[in-house]
């Protein structure tokens, strides 16, 4: 809203320093900025709220280290990053920008989800919460939205360069400017590590005949499906120790934003050589905002927490990361960007399938892992989670920087 406030009085009485909100670059600023400000000193009075309404977290008798010191400690703490993620962007953002409003609609309808799981938790005392399927109906129902948009509107667009010949009378140089062919509906994506980096959907069910373009949407929506539905609930399994899921997001989510930067702006994406998607410079303000929000969050968070963030927040920020990776057209980094998820999702998995081979099998059944997911199995080990949380963020790290990398690796 304030970026129309300023475009209003730069055009009409040139007032100082208005022009400054044309620039994504200050925008995102000032949105990493206030989400932070929000988090920190509205979310301390979110938690006293959560008090008095005694929200305090039920603990599961696991048998593990200290985890009876957390039992009363208020949990649907996720509504502090949604409200520090949210407001930063209604004032900053473009709010006609199609990703911008897919974003919007994805933090509400996830964050809709997951209080309901924690209200069903809390006041109807149901330790079970809202039924898996509902909340993978819903995961389904924001794939099918997100899915629809990336496939039917005409904003959702690439430009891709014209490839000129180089011969005896025409040389190209690095100062020669870009041509482009006009703006085009395709689903193409990125793939990691391969010189030709680019893959398209449509190539999947070129077997259908002539007219093969008008049902690709039937092998695309369940794909997005599948991205939302295993980044959100893989976000939520790693939300079991202080610290974990926010401090990982957080990292994720710069990573993110870097890339929708870049991706935004035809100078860097043509010297990275990176896909040119014309409007997704604005999901940076969004990003610095969900950024600003989750390290807000993380400052009562961390160990010793001073509130959970619930469902609310976990499958919120699952799902937000996997739209933004889906309409970046970077989807196929998640496994290694999101690696801790991954191996979170996996630990349940392999845990859970080994189990029931074995029993089958020799009649008792058997584990991989001390306790699933993979973090209980480090508490189980002995490990402070603080220590676990530590560096479970090095290995975010790490993995942050080698999906950076995979921009020239090829």
């Amino acid at each position: 809203m304030l970026y129309y406030l300023f475009e209003f009085l730069e055009k009409n009485y040139q007032f100082p320093g208005a022009s400054l909100f044309e620039f994504i670059t200050f925008r995102a600023a000032l949105a990493v900025i206030l989400s932070l400000i929000i988090a920190t000193i509205f979310g301390k009075k979110i938690i006293r709220i959560l008090q008095r309404m005694q929200m305090g977290e039920s603990i599961r008798d696991l048998g593990l280290e200290g985890q009876n010191e957390k039992a009363g400690t208020p949990t649907m703490g996720g509504i502090i990053i949604i409200l520090a993620t949210i407001i930063p962007v209604l004032l900053f953002a473009k709010l006609e920008n199609i990703y911008v409003i897919m974003l919007i609609v994805t933090t509400l309808w996830m964050g809709a989800i997951g209080f309901l799981d924690d209200y069903l938790k809390k006041f109807k005392q149901d330790k079970a919460g809202l039924p898996g399927k509902f909340k993978v109906l819903g995961q389904i129902g924001l794939g099918i939205f997100v899915g629809s948009i990336m496939f039917f509107h005409p904003d959702v667009t690439v430009k891709r360069e014209k490839i000129n010949p180089v011969n005896s009378t025409e040389l190209i140089t690095q100062n020669s400017p870009r041509e482009f062919y006009p703006e085009e509906k395709t689903l193409l994506t990125t793939i990691p590590f391969v010189k030709e980096n680019e893959f398209n959907y449509e190539s999947l069910i070129t077997w259908a005949g002539d007219n093969y373009k008008d049902y690709i949407w039937l092998i695309f929506i369940p794909i997005v499906i599948f991205i939302i539905t295993a980044v959100s609930n893989g976000a939520n399994l790693t939300d079991g120790i202080d610290g974990l899921a926010a401090g990982t997001s957080a990292i994720i989510a710069v990573t993110l934003a870097l890339f929708a930067w870049v991706s935004g702006n035809v100078v860097f994406s043509d010297y990275l050589n990176v896909m040119y998607i014309p409007n997704t410079g604005e999901v940076t303000i969004f990003i610095m905002a969900f950024v600003g929000a989750l390290i807000g969050f993380l400052w009562y968070n961390a160990y010793p927490a001073q509130v959970f963030m619930g469902d609310t927040g976990s499958l919120t920020i699952g799902g937000i990361i996997a739209v933004i990776a889906i309409i970046i057209r970077k989807e196929l980094l998640i496994p290694l960007l999101c690696g801790i998820f991954l191996m979170e999702n996996f630990s349940v998995v392999l845990q859970v399938g080994w189990f029931k081979y074995t029993r089958k099998k020799f009649g008792a059944g058997r584990r991989i892992f001390r306790m699933s997911p993979l973090h209980h199995h480090y508490q189980v080990k002995g490990f402070h989670e603080s220590k676990i949380v530590t560096r479970f963020w090095i290995v975010g790290i790490f993995l942050a920087i080698l999906t950076i990398v995979t921009l020239k690796i090829r």
